[in-house]
């Protein structure tokens, strides 16, 4: 495992040079403006001697002296205590279908409410919004939304989900939480879109509020996890198991880059693994690779690559098995595991039809896994 420092200094952070704030923030962008939002003391810390703190959110555990910020650049050290810098500051907010997160087995059809703030506690030199999740609070215009604004805005507009999503939530996790307490009391539901690099206990305490939550698994080895995220493998398993033992629904994206995570072995044994310690129910998406930030250099997956994971998936005995990011790929449906009757057509991220009832196939009454009402 790299050292907080070495993870630093591999991944190019500017995160212990960033400067003090006071203690409430105006918006980026003045016509974004809502209200005024104060800084929230973080839930997950331990105090250490001399004003000194460690953050346990995540497994990077950062040891802080005062005025220090961790490595996720969002999380500060003043006074001897720990803040989320980016509590009720999103930079991102879109209205999206929830099979864009995807969730494929989560109120199909249904939109989302999504939002992120800045910030990710992961180094992906593929990440398709590293714009905001690689920026420090202030580097990109933010909005001014407090979970009230957030729960009122998705409640007029009738949204029953509200996603938190785009960089990594688990960094913003206090004000993701009380988005989803608050959103339960007005029958709205909240679901996490993560790469799941987070310690059990804080993860634990979102499960109790969250309703469901897709999990990028992004290799099945450490050194995929070391070389191309900064991160560790052994962390997200954790996770996956613990998400699954605490009843949330949750679906799973393995985003398969040629060369580097999509050898036959290391599909199966990843499979074989979901299999053997998430249940044959858990949806798999296999989801096209296209090169962006720092991973220019390698081509698109092809599609056959996909293909074949998905073959891979079935014949260790995954009932849910898509193929994702190739519109109009028959793989993005929706298929009873035991008769094979199409249960949910989509085109692109919209649902075409919808051929199954109260969670059960009409024509064989297989059991359908999922959130349906």
């Amino acid at each position: 495992m790299l050292s907080r420092k070495e993870f630093l200094e591999k991944m190019g952070t500017c995160a212990l040079g960033f400067a003090a704030l006071g203690t409430t923030f105006g918006s980026g962008c003045s016509s974004r403006a809502e209200s005024k939002v104060t800084l929230k003391e973080a839930l997950f810390y331990r105090k250490l001697d001399k004003k000194a703190v460690q953050c346990v959110l995540c497994p990077w555990k950062c040891k802080l002296t005062d005025g220090a910020v961790g490595a996720c650049r969002v999380r500060k050290n003043i006074g001897g205590k720990l803040y989320s810098l980016v509590y009720g500051k999103p930079v991102a907010i879109h209205v999206d279908p929830i099979e864009k997160k995807p969730l494929y087995h989560f109120l199909p059809g249904v939109k989302a409410y999504s939002l992120a703030t800045a910030g990710c506690n992961l180094r992906c030199v593929f990440c398709q919004n590293w714009e905001i999740s690689q920026a420090s609070p202030g580097d990109v215009p933010e909005y001014n939304g407090s979970p009230e604004t957030i729960v009122n805005k998705a409640k007029s507009r009738k949204i029953p989900v509200i996603a938190c999503t785009y960089t990594e939530p688990v960094v913003f996790s206090e004000y993701m939480r009380d988005i989803a307490l608050l959103g339960g009391k007005n029958n709205i539901k909240t679901v996490m879109i993560s790469a799941g690099f987070i310690n059990t206990a804080p993860l634990k305490e979102l499960c109790k509020v969250l309703s469901g939550i897709k999990i990028d698994l992004k290799g099945f080895t450490d050194s995929f996890y070391r070389d191309l995220t900064g991160g560790r493998l052994k962390p997200v398993l954790n996770t996956l198991m613990t998400i699954k033992k605490q009843g949330v629904w949750l679906e799973i994206v393995n985003l398969v880059i040629p060369g580097k995570n999509d050898s036959t072995k290391e599909i199966k044994k990843m499979c074989a693994w979901i299999k053997r310690n998430l249940g044959d129910d858990t949806p798999i998406h296999f989801t096209r690779f296209i090169p962006m930030y720092k991973l220019k250099n390698i081509p698109p997956t092809p599609g056959k690559t996909l293909e074949k994971a998905r073959i891979i998936a079935i014949k260790e005995g995954l009932k849910y098995v898509y193929v994702g990011n190739i519109p109009g790929h028959p793989a993005n449906h929706t298929y009873c595991p035991k008769c094979g009757t199409l249960l949910i057509k989509r085109m692109g991220y919209s649902v075409r039809e919808i051929n199954f009832k109260n969670g059960k196939c009409m024509k064989c009454g297989t059991h359908i896994s999922g959130v349906w009402k």
